[in-house]
């Protein structure tokens, strides 16, 4: 199953090329590897994710489509994106990713994240599993709409 879900990544990436945006059928799409839709859908979820930097947009039905886009700047789609992903709890892997993903689109310098990630890890908090992907999604919100609220102030 790997390696079907590695080859339909690669093969969006391609379609992607260099540009920022591209518009897929999923039914075309799961048509020409011979899968199932939620084969498609399941890429779509995990290797195409805000935290590694796309942003999806579907719709479902017969002339349905998915958006499939680059997230390289910063934006206010960018900003929405992220504290949805958020929510109201986070796990420290998608946390950590996030971060990740401000440190390459140079949001944060390597200190920067070396400090959000120890705001956000395991360790951090003594408290109850469940409190700490709620503290963790509070504190990671708070940090990301800083930096966000500094970069508006520097433009």
């Amino acid at each position: 199953m790997a390696a079907l879900s590695d080859s339909i990544e690669n093969f969006i990436k391609q379609l992607l090329g260099e540009d920022t945006r591209i518009e897929i059928k999923r039914n075309e799409l799961a048509q020409y590897f011979g899968c199932a839709n939620s084969q498609i859908n399941y890429v779509l979820a995990t290797r195409f994710s805000v935290d590694r930097g796309y942003l999806v947009e579907s719709r479902r039905g017969g002339s349905g489509y998915v958006r499939l886009i680059r997230l390289s700047t910063p934006s206010a789609d960018l900003y929405e994106s992220l504290m949805e992903r958020i929510g109201d709890a986070v796990d420290e892997e998608t946390a950590f990713a996030l971060i990740s993903r401000l440190r390459e689109l140079k949001l944060v310098t390597a200190r920067e994240e070396r400090l959000m990630r120890s705001c956000v890890c395991a360790g951090a908090a003594a408290l109850p599993l469940g409190c700490k992907d709620a503290l963790r999604a509070c504190v990671l919100k708070s940090a990301i709409t800083q930096v966000f609220k500094e970069l508006q102030e520097e433009n």
